[in-house]
């Protein structure tokens, strides 16, 4: 018996069973990297789901995460930090929100979300609208606005008034947001549904729209933002300001953080003293996390990177790969008679670490500072993971 099948053995007798039997049992990670308890290294095109975006063990985020747990890690909201305070500008100014402008600081991409139903309920409706094909998480209220039901029913029934239209069609969109919504929460990519992108047409509507309407226009940017499409935030190319934004996953590079973004001053003002809260969100640890994150991606000009390298994937013609999609190290390859699980299992053996985002596709969302000599090994071994994926199905 091996360390690893050993203490996934272990892991079943100990663990609460709700994400199934893990994959591996990971020891390291270095750069790009990770190592198993047995020693066999994957190259991880899939960093945590889009989580650390300075890949494993960067120097800026250890150490920046080293130096504040000697200072504080935990103060509790009774008290606030410089990271907080520089963190939150640091989004603002990101963000390119207006004068009045707020961040609340949370724990995780649910968190953030639940922020965003209750500032949503302070405008006084109670209509939420949100597409076909979203996640927006797993906590009661954020599952309300989650799709797939799946996931919804066993825990029926949720927050009401949820109203969900097909992405992408916009005379659906014309009729659901009216004089009682009160917002239209949505992801310019919908990562679980396989990669699938709003256009910026589509995004100028929802804005148009919901603004015409008075409602909010909560973008969930949780896991499209901070760099991943090659953009701070994936609604930029769009050349639109939301109402508000969610954040997290690759905001703390690994260290749990989330946030809520409001823009204008009207809209930060929804939620007062004693509305809402959080123990642990903005601890000054995950703000220096944060910081260290921003910084480098500034410094080493990661957001080239991402589009750079990304684009290594838009001609990508195999056998069984029908199309690829996405935006910057965000994104899919559709597969064409082979199941998307059996050519996750295969990339794995072959030392690559990919995600079967749904039946057809597998999704990549690589650490931004992916090489391209690092995606072109995996690009030169896919021919034979799809191989190896096919006589196995």
């Amino acid at each position: 018996m091996t360390v690893g099948s050993d203490l996934l053995h272990r892991y079943s007798g100990a663990m609460v069973q709700v994400f199934g039997p893990p994959q591996l049992v990971l020891a390291s990670g270095h750069g790009c990297w990770v190592t198993d308890v047995d020693g066999k290294r994957y190259l991880d095109l899939l960093s945590g789901i889009a989580v650390n975006a300075l890949g494993h063990g960067h120097p800026a985020l250890v150490q920046a995460v080293a130096k504040q747990a000697e200072q504080a890690i935990h103060i509790s909201n009774f008290f606030t930090s410089e990271p907080a305070i520089l963190l939150a500008e640091r989004l603002l100014t990101l963000a390119n929100a207006p004068a009045g402008s707020g961040v609340f600081f949370a724990n995780s991409g649910a968190e953030a979300i639940e922020a965003a139903i209750k500032l949503s309920r302070r405008t006084g409706r109670k209509r939420i609208v949100a597409l076909e094909g979203s996640f927006h998480g797993r906590t009661t209220g954020a599952l309300a606005l989650t799709h797939k039901p799946a996931y919804r029913e066993p825990f029926e029934p949720l927050i009401p008034e949820v109203t969900f239209v097909p992405p992408g069609d916009e005379e659906a969109l014309r009729e659901a947001v009216d004089e009682a919504t009160a917002a239209l929460v949505i992801e310019p990519i919908q990562g679980e549904a396989g990669v699938r992108e709003l256009t910026a047409e589509y995004l100028r509507l929802a804005r148009e729209l919901t603004s015409r309407h008075g409602a909010l226009l909560v973008l969930d940017e949780i896991q499209t933002g901070i760099g991943r499409t090659g953009h701070w935030f994936a609604h930029q190319a769009a050349g639109i300001i939301p109402d508000a934004m969610t954040l997290a996953k690759g905001l703390g590079g690994g260290v749990p953080i989330g946030a809520l973004v409001t823009f204008g001053g009207e809209v930060s003002t929804l939620l007062g003293a004693g509305q809402h809260g959080t123990t642990f969100g903005g601890n000054p640890l995950a703000c220096a996390a944060g910081l260290a994150v921003l910084d480098t991606i500034e410094r080493e000009d990661l957001l080239g990177n991402a589009r750079t390298v990304g684009a290594m994937l838009d001609s990508l013609t195999l056998d069984g790969v029908s199309a690829t999609r996405g935006r910057g190290l965000l994104r899919a390859i559709e597969l064409s008679g082979i199941p998307a699980p059996a050519a996750m299992a295969a990339a794995r053996e072959a030392g690559f670490i990919v995600n079967a985002v749904t039946p057809t596709a597998l999704r990549l969302t690589p650490p931004l500072i992916l090489t391209e000599a690092e995606l072109q090994g995996f690009i030169d071994a896919l021919p034979a993971i799809l191989e190896t994926a096919r006589s196995a199905s």
